[in-house]
C-alpha cells in the first residue's frame, strides 16, 4: 500500500525515500492519484522555512519559502512552465512545433522571462504573507494545486506520447471525489483557496482552446500558476 505514496514522492519531490526495485511503469502513471498528498509535504516543508524566515524579516520569509519550494520539488514544475512558454513563443501556432519545443531539454528567453515572473511573483507574494497570515493555508496550497492534474487527465486529451498519455488510465472518479470533499474542507477552513476552483477549471478552459490537450509540462505550469494564483488569494483576502 505504500508503493503508490513513495512512487509519487519520488517523483514529484526530492525527498528520500526507500527504494523501489522492481519498478512497474503502470505504478508510476497511477502514482497520479497520491500527488495532492504529496502537494501536503511539500506545503509543510514551504511553510515551516517560510515560518522561520518569517521570525527574521518578511523578506526572509519569501526566500526561504521560495528556496524551499524549488529545493524540495526540484523545479520540476518550473520547468514545465519554462518548457510551455518557449514552446508557445516559438510555436506560431504550429501543433507540431510546439510539441518538439516542448521537449527540448533547452531554456530559451520566452521560458527564462517566464521563470523570473513566476518566482519573482511568489517570493513577494511570500514576503508580504509573512505578516498576514500564519503558516496552515500555506501548508494547503501546493495540495491544492496537485488536485489540477488529475482533473486536467481526465477532462482533456493528452498532447503527444509523454507523461499526459500514461496518467490518463490512471485516474478514477473515485480519485476525483474522494480529493474534491477533501478540497471542500480545505476550503471551510480557509475561505480564499476556494479560488482553487476557477484557477483549476480556467487552466484547463485555457488548455483545450488553445492547445487542444494537455501534456505533462502543461500539467507542471498549471500547478506553478495555480500556486501563485491561491497566494494572491490569500494576500488579497488578508487585506
Amino acid at each position: 500500500m505504500l508503493r503508490g505514496p513513495i512512487i509519487a514522492i519520488q517523483f514529484l519531490t526530492r525527498i528520500p525515500t526507500p527504494q523501489i526495485r522492481d519498478f512497474d511503469p503502470a505504478e508510476m502513471a497511477a502514482a497520479i492519484r497520491w500527488f495532492p498528498a504529496v502537494g501536503l509535504l511539500v506545503g509543510a516543508i514551504v511553510a515551516g522555512a517560510w515560518w522561520l524566515g518569517a521570525r527574521i524579516d518578511p523578506w526572509a520569509a519569501g526566500l526561504a519559502g521560495l528556496v524551499a519550494w524549488v529545493l524540495v520539488t526540484g523545479a520540476l514544475h518550473l520547468d514545465g512552465l519554462g518548457d510551455l512558454a518557449d514552446a508557445l513563443g516559438a510555436s506560431h501556432r504550429d501543433p507540431e512545433r510546439l510539441l518538439a519545443v516542448m521537449k527540448d531539454p533547452h531554456v530559451g528567453s520566452f521560458g527564462a522571462i517566464a521563470l523570473i515572473l513566476q518566482c519573482a511573483a511568489k517570493l513577494v507574494l511570500l514576503a508580504l504573507l509573512a505578516s498576514r497570515i500564519g503558516p496552515w493555508p500555506l501548508l494547503l496550497v501546493p495540495a491544492l494545486a496537485r488536485i489540477g492534474p488529475l482533473a486536467w487527465t481526465r477532462w482533456l486529451p493528452p498532447l503527444g506520447s509523454g507523461l499526459a498519455e500514461r496518467f490518463a488510465w490512471a485516474v478514477r472518479p473515485a480519485d476525483i471525489l474522494i480529493w474534491s470533499i477533501a478540497a471542500l474542507a480545505a476550503f471551510a477552513l480557509f475561505p480564499p483557496l476556494a479560488m482553487a476552483l476557477p484557477l483549476v477549471a480556467g487552466w484547463g478552459l485555457w488548455l483545450r482552446w488553445r492547445l487542444g490537450g494537455a501534456s505533462g509540462d502543461c500539467h507542471g505550469a498549471g500547478i506553478e500558476l495555480v500556486e501563485t494564483g491561491l497566494l494572491a488569494a490569500l494576500l488579497v483576502a488578508a487585506g
